[in-house]
């Protein structure tokens, strides 16, 4: 099922019959892609706090919009009594969907079927969250950048980055998803339960990825998934490529989101670029730089996966995205971030933390402290041993993640759910959680 405007998913596909719902539920790509490069620019032109204050108050309220956009979509599908017979009369046997958007959480539970959750994120934050114990004294808060080892003063900036997130939830989420689920699930369901009482949580990170952490049955990591073999390069490309001799290839790319960086920017990439000996492949689009060297192509789509798997390339330069980080540990590539938003800091912080990376931010990127990022990552062998190392332990494993995800899903269609994996805590109020009534009644 898709909104009428959303951003990857297609009406058609050989691999998939879809149902469009008139809505404007999806991703605004234009919009969003302008927010970014608003918010790159401010940055690095040292906008006071105020102004960037009110940048992040206005990415907050963007993501109530659309958590407000998923709710009137689905109180549209939920009164839609045609739709709602003829997804009854189907006999699905479970729903799978990312609780990050909670329609088909809230769609499953109305159908009264299987769920399963393809996961990093809920509506609330990061996934273990909401299901696993995370005590703060050893699990990071994500945006912290910290790791399991914390001092005293690390741990004080764990608690204060958690309550910043209550707030945000309180603010963004709530709001939204209280009132939806009193009038159709009762005043007695909250919201979160919907999701915690899911059958499956297929994870996409894994403990190459994540520091060690409390975990729970029902939760099934298949980080890597998507990843595979490298196919053979086209021609021109793979002619780029073997032109590299013994120096290699250096892959660009910073996703979707953003398609070109400000021009000085760009004037100081490419120039660092053009000092290099590797070739280098940049997913790029927007003005030529005038600093582009003879050993840079540039693209404007590439095929990522095929290029890391590539035996001559030596270095990824990515934005930070969970799948390009484990493409990049998968094929044992390692990494140069200028991580841009959401959760990319933090995903860069943990492949720094492992010794695989060096991060550069934004604000401060020139053309000599980027040069003297790719050089130290290229040409201290620390930097791709401790990768291979990663990249082994990622695939050392019995099966392939994405075979252990279908057998999963699978075996909720088989048995009708999974509770006898599913813990009963989410049943329980904080107090009962915690057994401070048990100690109320010991002590009185």
């Amino acid at each position: 099922m898709r909104p009428s405007d959303t951003w990857y998913i297609k009406p058609e596909s050989p691999h998939y019959k879809s149902i469009t719902i008139n809505s404007s539920a999806g991703f605004d790509e234009e919009r969003f892609g302008l927010f970014v490069e608003r918010m790159i620019k401010m940055r690095r032109q040292g906008a006071s706090i105020w102004a960037r204050l009110s940048l992040e108050y206005e990415l907050v309220e963007q993501f109530y919009q659309m958590n407000q956009k998923v709710i009137e979509m689905m109180e549209d599908i939920f009164e839609n009594t045609k739709l709602m017979q003829s997804l009854h009369d189907a006999k699905y046997d479970v729903v799978l969907t990312d609780p990050a958007i909670g329609g088909g959480v809230l769609l499953s539970h109305r159908l009264g079927l299987p769920l399963v959750l393809n996961v990093r994120w809920t509506v609330q934050g990061e996934g273990h969250q909401a299901i696993a114990p995370s005590p703060l004294s050893y699990i990071p808060i994500p945006g912290t950048e910290l790791t399991d080892k914390m001092t005293f003063f690390k741990r004080v900036k764990n608690f204060l980055y958690y309550f910043f997130t209550c707030f945000q939830i309180w603010y963004v989420t709530d709001p939204n998803y209280k009132p939806f689920v009193y009038r159709y699930f009762g005043a007695d369901v909250h919201y979160m339960e919907l999701f915690q009482s899911a059958d499956i949580w297929l994870m996409r990170n894994d403990f190459t990825f994540e520091f060690p952490r409390p975990t729970m049955p029902n939760i099934i990591y298949m980080s890597g998934f998507q990843c595979k073999p490298s196919k053979p390069l086209s021609k021109e490309l793979d002619d780029f490529v073997q032109s590299s001799g013994e120096h290699g290839v250096i892959v660009m790319t910073l996703g979707t989101l953003v398609a070109q960086l400000p021009e000085d920017l760009t004037e100081d990439i490419a120039a660092a670029f053009a000092e290099l000996p590797q070739k280098v492949i940049w997913r790029h689009e927007g003005k030529r730089p005038s600093t582009l060297g003879n050993n840079t192509l540039i693209l404007k789509w590439l095929p990522q996966n095929d290029l890391l798997g590539h035996p001559k390339t030596r270095l990824f330069v990515a934005h930070g995205g969970t799948n390009g980080i484990q493409e990049a540990i998968y094929h044992g590539v390692p990494l140069v971030g200028l991580p841009l938003m959401f959760d990319q800091p933090d995903n860069f912080f943990r492949m720094k933390a492992r010794g695989v990376a060096e991060v550069l931010d934004l604000t401060t990127v020139n053309k000599d402290n980027f040069l003297a990022a790719l050089k130290k990552v290229l040409y201290e062998p620390s930097y791709r041993e401790k990768m291979t190392t990663l990249s082994n332990l990622q695939r050392d494993q019995p099966m392939k993640p994405l075979d252990r995800a279908m057998f999963w899903i699978e075996f909720v269609m088989r048995h009708k759910g999974a509770p006898h994996l599913r813990t009963e805590s989410y049943k329980m109020s904080t107090i009962q959680y915690h057994s401070i009534d048990v100690l109320h009644k010991l002590k009185t």
